[in-house]
């Protein structure tokens, strides 16, 4: 009987063929005859033949394992060569998904055979996906491959090649972890615009106000507040702004998660109350609001040198942080923290996250970063009243009544420190 892990191995290889073969033949079915190379039999030998070669190779036999593989992509590449001397039409969509069982099947049966097995539901997806990937793309504009070019130059071919370890004054710069910062913070921005080019143009103002929020509740306030203000809102246009902030606590609370993790729960305490009481207006406020189809929020939010800029305010306020606590303790930290989130609360986040333990206490330095909250709620509730007029009331009492709620969470708080 053969052992377990033979078992797994061929089986996974095997696997993987039968998925991409299963999506294959289905796709191909209306072929006629001889006009296709492989369906879900070829497809499920050619996994399993891969698996046999992988094991080959590591059982001692890599001269016939690998004879065995180089026959398979042949065999693979003159069927396919056939197809297109006769037909004229390629399809090297089915080829490469060919080549792909072969290595997926090789790498299942060298022993990786979870790795195999994900791989092909992988390829098996993307196959599957044909219309909509290509639906998705037709729908692109210009503005959307700049996004998605920046947001990869951000996050894949800058942070693998930063140095480790610590840097500049009071050691307080380390390379990965800014970045990192950076991926995090403008993937925020990147979802957002994304989901609001999904869904925004069909769901309207309230969808708008929720995708944009996740990125910018200041910049949807501003949106909203100048449509009420100029007599063109739609009436959804009050529920938006509240929604846009009660969006913008569940964000602050999940970037601390990820970048303070030792704030989280005295964090959660002090905001709580507000995002409860911003939830509940807000619910108050959509079920007034009439579905209107509103416009977007501001445009493609991925930009590298606003990104670089970031960065070296982080830098910047990471030693100011540690020149606090040796000038003036957490006292010191806490205040700069105050000072820091007021113009940008993610930076009081990441500095808070970026400090040494035992350097301010949890309590004090999650009152200091919700107190930036105060601060920035204060902008919105002026921008409110101030583009949205009269027409923007009922938003101004729901920002006011979430405002209400933080100050005296906060006071509280202080009260107990």
């Amino acid at each position: 009987m053969p052992p377990e892990s033979l078992i797994l191995q061929i089986g996974s290889a095997l696997a993987v063929g039968l998925m991409i073969g299963i999506q294959r033949g289905w796709q191909l079915r209306a072929q006629a005859n001889g006009m296709r190379v492989a369906g879900i039999r070829t497809f499920s030998l050619i996994g399993l033949i891969a698996g046999i070669s992988g094991y080959l190779a590591v059982a001692g036999f890599e001269t016939i394992g690998t004879a065995i593989l180089i026959a398979t992509v042949t065999v693979i590449a003159i069927g396919y060569w056939r197809l297109l001397s006769a037909d004229g039409k390629p399809d090297a969509t089915s080829a490469i998904a060919a080549i792909a069982t072969v290595a997926l099947g090789f790498l299942g049966g060298t022993g990786d055979a979870a790795l195999a097995v994900a791989g092909g539901a992988v390829v098996t997806l993307l196959l599957a996906l044909r219309s909509e990937l290509h639906g998705l793309v037709g729908a692109l504009h210009e503005a959307d491959v700049m996004a998605f070019a920046r947001y990869a130059v951000i996050a894949l071919a800058v942070f693998p090649f930063l140095p480790e370890g610590r840097f500049g004054p009071y050691d307080a710069w380390e390379p990965t972890t800014l970045w990192l910062v950076v991926v995090i913070v403008t993937g925020f921005s990147f979802l957002g615009y994304v989901a609001n080019r999904i869904f925004g143009a069909r769901r309207g103002t309230i969808a708008t106000a929720i995708i944009g929020g996740a990125y910018s509740s200041t910049a949807v306030t501003q949106s909203f507040s100048q449509r009420l203000g100029s007599g063109q809102g739609g009436g959804a246009e009050n529920a938006g702004i509240a929604l846009a902030t009660a969006v913008m606590y569940l964000r602050v609370i999940i970037l601390v998660a990820i970048l303070a993790q030792a704030l989280l729960i005295p964090f959660v305490t002090l905001v709580s109350p507000a995002l409860v009481v911003g939830l509940l207006v807000s619910y108050w406020l959509y079920r007034k609001a009439e579905r209107g189809t509103g416009p977007a929020p501001p445009g493609n939010p991925i930009a590298l040198v606003p990104a670089f800029g970031f960065v070296a305010f982080v830098a910047v306020a990471a030693v100011a942080a540690r020149w606090a606590q040796s000038e003036f303790g957490e006292q010191g930290i806490a205040v700069l923290l105050l000072l820091m989130g007021s113009m940008d609360v993610d930076a009081a986040i990441i500095t808070a996250g970026g400090l040494e333990p035992g350097t301010i206490s949890t309590d004090l330095a999650a009152l200091a970063v919700a107190g930036t909250i105060l601060a920035n709620m204060s902008v919105k509730l002026g921008v409110t009243v101030v583009y949205g007029k009269r027409s923007a009331r009922p938003a101004a009492v729901a920002l006011a009544a979430s405002m209400v709620a933080l100050a005296a969470s906060l006071l509280a708080g202080y009260m107990s420190l």
